[in-house]
């Protein structure tokens, strides 16, 4: 099967998020189908960005087949993002039959996060007479509702919420990452018969196969001070920003100031000077925030902590499900986990492999905690382990990948 994979923001090991494409692309050519990934040239998510110089250029990365279109650089979520992000669709459209052409798809899946890229996937499936795919990620425009403040009345939320409807009415196939999403997808004007779920997950024998490098000296010195104190230590690793509430972490260390316990964060992000203003202020030595660390020292990280932390915020959006990949990560490491979570799904119920409890609630917190602290060495290993087990399960990129061909269905 040919599959063309549209998506902005796609990335991979070497250039840094976005990891999905990259990951099922990997996995479908070493099933035999010949796949390629359409992305823009600049991304704000990758740390490395392609190099090229004219559009459709074509690179290869880990045997994946990147086909690039040129778009501008920008910072931050103002104008120079939607310059760039309608650059890339406006090219997109008007290189529709070319690309169909030259790339003779069988299959064409939409997959930037927004969901413009539907109308010119539509114009090149039809080219090209493949079936379209709508994979979606995120709810948009719900989610810059819900979690941006934008009201349903601004008009790049109305364009957002054209392009949804179309792709709902339009596409062969919607496949979500998001389990409970088919019914907002049918009130858009979906065939319920015509949505699939397809979890996140995370490619655990590239993890495993990668030496273990060394943790940043300073991060390694943190860690052994506070074993040294005899303090359990709990463990974050992901954004500092907004979307990621680890107030919430700070809110469960201040109630635990004075217990044998220590909380370390890693990884950075806009929010990272205000939080590290709190700590300050509330003059705990139980919460450090360590900063960003390479990729491949994240899962060393994670199994030198005693547990792992993952915070939600209360939402109606998460009614609809949530498939983070930090999850499978915490899973991978076999270490049990705290989640702060009101969705329609409990991974860590479903896994059996930690706690779960309300969100923006400090007391219930800490005190899930305190029962892990309990807790014999022996039950935390077991309920670490059965984490590890139900990602390796259900989790691993080669189960993703063939459940999303299998989603498409019959030819």
């Amino acid at each position: 099967m040919k599959i063309l994979l549209i998506n902005h923001y796609a990335g991979s090991d070497r250039m840094g998020m976005e990891y999905r494409p990259f990951y099922l692309a990997r996995e479908w050519a070493a099933d035999g189908h010949a796949v390629t990934v359409l992305g823009a040239s600049f991304s704000h998510l990758r740390r490395i960005q392609p190099e090229i110089r004219a559009d459709h250029e074509v690179t290869v990365e880990d045997g994946v087949r990147f086909r690039w279109l040129r778009t501008r650089p920008y910072q931050g979520n103002g104008s120079g993002r939607v310059v760039n992000m309608l650059t890339f669709v406006g090219k997109l459209l008007t290189d529709a039959r070319r690309i169909a052409r030259e790339e003779r798809p069988d299959v064409v899946i939409c997959s930037s996060t927004y969901p413009l890229d539907i109308y010119p996937g539509a114009r090149i499936a039809r080219a090209a007479r493949a079936r379209l795919v709508f994979e979606v990620h995120d709810l948009w425009p719900l989610t810059p509702v819900l979690l941006g403040g934008y009201s349903r009345r601004h008009p790049y939320i109305m364009m957002l919420q054209a392009a949804e409807d179309f792709a709902c009415r339009n596409a062969d196939r919607v496949v979500s990452i998001l389990p409970d999403a088919c019914g907002y997808m049918v009130g858009r004007g979906l065939e319920p018969a015509k949505f699939a779920h397809v979890p996140n997950g995370i490619p655990i024998a590239a993890l495993q196969a990668a030496v273990p490098d060394d943790l940043p000296p300073d991060i390694a010195a943190r860690i052994a001070e506070e074993r040294a104190k005899g303090r359990f230590l709990v463990g974050y690793a992901g954004g500092i920003n907004p979307s990621n509430p680890v107030e919430a972490i700070l809110d469960g260390a201040a109630l635990l100031a004075g217990e044998p316990v220590s909380f370390i964060l890693v990884g950075d992000g806009s929010s990272a000077p205000e939080l590290r203003a709190r700590v300050g202020q509330l003059g705990l030595d139980n919460f450090h925030l360590a900063g960003p660390i390479p990729k491949w020292t994240v899962q060393r990280f994670l199994t030198e902590m005693d547990a792992l932390s993952m915070p939600w915020r209360r939402s109606p959006l998460y009614r609809y499900g949530v498939s983070p990949n930090k999850m499978f990560d915490y899973m991978l490491a076999a270490r049990p986990i705290v989640q702060s979570c009101d969705a329609s799904n409990d991974l860590v119920r479903d896994a059996q492999c930690g706690i779960t409890v309300p969100p923006e609630d400090p007391a219930a917190y800490a005190d899930a905690i305190r029962q892990l602290i309990q807790l014999p060495q022996a039950e935390r290993l077991r309920l670490g382990e059965n984490g590890r087990r139900f990602v390796e399960q259900h989790h691993d990129y080669p189960i993703i990948a063939s459940r999303f061909i299998a989603a498409l269905g019959p030819a």
